[in-house]
């Protein structure tokens, strides 16, 4: 019966992320497949330089939406069940199934099923996940980013930054505040996942070739 909620949980997480908004609203709005331009990712950034502001913070809501749901949805499924063994609770059954829910949501985010596996980098999915698990590291992660990248004008930079700080915070939350290892787990493993997400933006950035917030996305 647990296993078969973990796998209901991954299976959901991955659908849920797996709906390519940017994709579809960069449709609506701009009349284009945006992954034919810039990155060609189906992320935020991909969709403001292509398809403008209005088409990008709507694609990063939803994607945020599409983390925290799968978050509520797992939480929903295991409830408060827990097993008991030898007087011990373990309550972490149901945390450890939101997060392997976030994650397979972040997978799907990146590598879509509906279109080709050709996603986005999974940022808005994570913190929108994050929000769920755990409000304060996911704001203080999106407050990181979008100081990151209005002081810098680098969207990629303000991202990475806003992972490892959603992780840092989590680090004396965690310690000092007893809040749930699982979720400083899922800081830690999606941080390292954007990072190497953004392998090719942290090449560009070292040989001063990103661009920056503004610059319209080439063919």
């Amino acid at each position: 019966m647990i296993i078969a909620k973990y796998v209901a949980v991954a299976l959901i997480g991955y659908l849920l992320g797996a709906i390519p908004f940017g994709l579809i609203i960069g449709k609506r709005y701009a009349r284009t497949d945006i992954r034919q331009y810039g990155s060609g990712k189906t992320g935020t950034t991909n969709v403001l330089r292509i398809a403008g502001k209005k088409a990008a913070l709507l694609v990063c809501l939803l994607d945020l939406a599409k983390g925290g749901l799968a978050v509520f949805i797992a939480g929903v499924i295991f409830g408060t069940e827990y097993l008991i063994i030898n007087d011990f609770s373990l309550w972490w059954l149901a945390r450890s199934g939101q997060v392997v829910a976030a994650l397979a949501a972040v997978a799907g985010h990146t590598w879509p099923i509906y279109v080709k596996f050709k996603g986005g980098r999974g940022v808005a999915t994570y913190l929108g996940a994050l929000l769920v698990l755990c409000p304060p590291a996911g704001l203080f992660g999106g407050e990181i980013l979008l100081i990151g990248a209005g002081l810098t004008k680098y969207v990629s930079l303000g991202s990475i930054a806003g992972a490892v700080g959603s992780y840092a915070i989590l680090v004396p939350l965690t310690i000092m505040n007893g809040f749930p290892i699982e979720y400083l787990a899922f800081a830690l493993l999606g941080a390292i996942f954007l990072i190497v997400m953004h392998r090719d933006n942290i090449i560009r950035l070292l040989q001063g070739k990103e661009r920056k917030i503004g610059e319209k996305a080439q063919g």
